[in-house]
């Protein structure tokens, strides 16, 4: 991907197995938001081509990809801040549907969608706040609800940009706990600085600098990586007890 003369992706080339857990580091400018924007569509290539399930989607509209079974999370909160949870939650579901354009009232007397918003919000024990006014939540309450959202279309493939990003460790425990529990049948790609996310979520993990994969490898592979060392971690007294890096 080239914004004028400035390579921002180069030569990143991978494949996520179903049901894998990927995380994707490096530090910031690395190149990360951006790979994930021409993953999902917001970005076409300059050259290359992504591929989900076999199918060339590189021209593929970011809702055409939805279909195919991709969904992603945003590191800066993209919810409707003056609407409650539970109307989030319809919002949500209704895009997935061919009839996407239909008038929120009807929504509201949509039993089958009221279901479902319900049971999205009980998997994450959110179903109580359904009448809170979303910036009234807690932050990590909205990180929990986004994710959350994400989930509607009831996608095969889940990017997640920095999905502990500003939580507390409590938050981000719980946070690592839902996704880790997400179930085989969903493959996870996220971006993390959060190395006990990653660390705690994560099967392999890629290295991402100056726009190239730069390493890749098991988590333990990765603690011991010199380049990781040198390029992400900064300093070897970046390390906690047994190799981990600790949130800040």
């Amino acid at each position: 991907m080239r914004f004028g003369g400035l390579t921002a992706v180069k030569d990143v080339s991978f494949c996520l197995e179903p049901g894998e857990r990927v995380a994707l580091i490096g530090p910031n400018g690395a190149g990360k938001t951006t790979l994930f924007n021409v993953l999902t569509g917001q970005l076409k290539p300059s050259s290359g081509g992504v591929f989900l399930k076999g199918h060339d989607i590189t021209r593929h509209k970011v809702y055409a990809r939805t279909h195919l079974g991709m969904a992603r999370s945003f590191q800066i909160t993209s919810l409707f801040p003056n609407q409650t949870v539970r109307v989030n939650t319809l919002i949500a579901l209704q895009g997935t549907k061919k009839g996407r354009y239909n008038l929120l009232r009807r929504l509201l007397g949509d039993r089958h969608m009221q279901a479902a918003a319900q049971a999205l919000l009980e998997s994450a024990d959110l179903w109580e706040l359904r009448e809170e006014v979303v910036s009234s939540l807690a932050y990590g309450q909205q990180r929990k609800l986004e994710i959350v959202l994400s989930l509607a279309s009831d996608p095969e493939l889940l990017l997640l940009d920095e999905p502990s990003c500003g939580l507390t460790a409590t938050e981000s425990a719980e946070i690592t706990s839902r996704i880790r529990d997400l179930g085989a049948k969903i493959t996870v790609l996220m971006i993390a600085h959060d190395m006990d996310l990653v660390f705690g979520v994560a099967e392999r993990v890629m290295l991402l600098h100056y726009g190239e994969i730069a390493c890749e490898g098991t988590c333990d592979e990765i603690r011991a990586n010199p380049i990781v060392r040198d390029i992400y971690l900064g300093t070897r007294k970046s390390l906690g007890a047994g190799g981990v890096v600790h949130r800040a």
